[in-house]
């Protein structure tokens, strides 16, 4: 096969986005470390270079980031501007070529087999692409190049920050076979740590291990995944258009609570929340999940699959409330709640003429409160349960 019908895939992922998005903003931020983050409760949501070198990390608890750079800059995280940034940035993405698949805010795959025609080689299309962005946006990027996303995506961590790598197919197995194991699609802590257990450390020791034997180990879809994958193997397209597969909020207490009336309340926000985010995308949840996660970390979830699909707060709110109140907790000290809705579909609003539709009436009801808030701003109307005592006082 000729290098002209080579897939090219490009992986831009931008350099510590949110903090990056921040620096930019505050010039005064440059060469100090930076932390993006809500509350000494909250997690780390990014984190720029320099307070990585102090080892932070996402997903760290704030506390822990205090403790070992308690000089860093710690900014509660702003995500309308990083979504107004990023629009911004697919956009650029979206002039190079039509195919762009986003992964996140600040990350996506490009291909661009087809761009090359006008605009050059991959490498001159990453080339453009990092100038656009630093020049439009005033932020920089890293951009992975090789004939697969797989390939791509580890090509853009290993050029971090601000590079471009490109993976040449003939040469691929060079660059794959050393990394270790944890740096391949599902392999995370515990997967990992079963892989060390069968003296499995680099992406070749699991090239080299039958594929049987790692069916057998880690199971059917896991273990032929992780044996494709450690040869670069990798098949899929860039989806330019796809259903998104979930929704979910989350939110980390002041101080830990155990009163269900409290914790009831903050379930019903948080249903408000992902509902609107849900019907705002034409969609519909099959699936609904809470997360509850206790003051000693320890996360529990739980779900319930409905007959129908469904896009009514109240009706998802009845299930978030029967799984939680199903816990038992008795009072036990809970730091987090967060309520997911999955297995989403694209909403035909089609009155469904079969035993057992649904009342239209909630529906309706939803729909009239998601247009006045569209109107007059999110917090202009609202279950009667989630006005404060403040809201009350000073609505004289």
């Amino acid at each position: 096969m000729s290098s002209e019908n080579i897939a090219t895939i490009l992986h831009v992922d931008m350099d510590a986005f949110y903090a990056s998005v921040e620096e930019r903003d505050n010039p005064k931020l440059k060469g100090k470390p930076v932390v993006v983050g809500a509350g000494i409760r909250g997690v780390v949501s990014a984190a720029n270079y320099e307070a990585r070198k102090y080892g932070i990390h996402s997903a760290m608890p704030i506390f822990r980031a205090k403790t070992l750079a308690p000089h860093a800059v710690f900014i509660t995280p702003d995500l309308e501007k990083y979504s107004a940034v990023s629009k911004e940035v697919m956009q650029i993405f979206n002039d190079v070529t039509p195919y762009v698949e986003p992964i996140s805010l600040d990350e996506a795959f490009l291909d661009v087999t087809g761009a090359k025609r006008l605009l050059g080689s991959g490498r001159d299309i990453a080339d453009l692409i990092r100038k656009r962005v630093e020049k439009e946006q005033g932020i920089t990027c890293s951009v992975g190049i090789a004939h697969n996303k797989f390939i791509a995506k580890i090509a853009s961590a290993a050029c971090k920050p601000n590079g471009v790598l490109e993976i040449d197919p003939a040469k691929m197995l060079d660059f794959l076979h050393p990394l270790a194991a944890s740096q391949i699609w599902g392999v995370g802590a515990k997967t990992n740590e079963q892989l060390a257990k069968m003296g499995l450390f680099t992406v070749a020791d699991i090239a080299n291990t039958p594929r049987n034997t790692l069916i057998k180990i880690l199971g059917q879809a896991s273990g032929a995944s992780l044996y494709e994958l450690a040869w670069g193997r990798d098949y899929r397209d860039v989806i330019t258009e796809h259903i998104e597969k979930s929704i979910s909020a989350s939110e980390t207490f002041s101080f830990d609570i155990d009163k269900q009336e409290e914790i009831l309340k903050e379930y019903l926000r948080l249903t408000e929340k992902v509902a609107e985010r849900m019907r705002e995308k034409n969609l519909a949840a099959n699936t609904i999940t809470i997360k509850v996660r206790f003051a000693d970390f320890k996360t529990i979830t739980r779900s319930k699959t409905l007959d129908l699909p469904t896009t009514g707060t109240q009706e998802i709110f009845e299930v978030v409330k029967a799984l939680y109140l199903a816990l038992n907790l008795d009072r036990a000290l809970i730091r987090l709640v967060g309520v997911g809705l999955d297995s989403l579909v694209e909403n035909e609003d089609l009155q469904q003429m079969v035993l057992g539709q649904r009342d239209s009436g909630w529906r309706q009801v939803d729909r009239a409160v998601d247009l006045v808030k569209e109107k007059f701003g999110r917090s202009s109307l609202r279950p009667a349960r989630l006005v404060s005592e403040d809201d009350e006082d000073n609505s004289g």
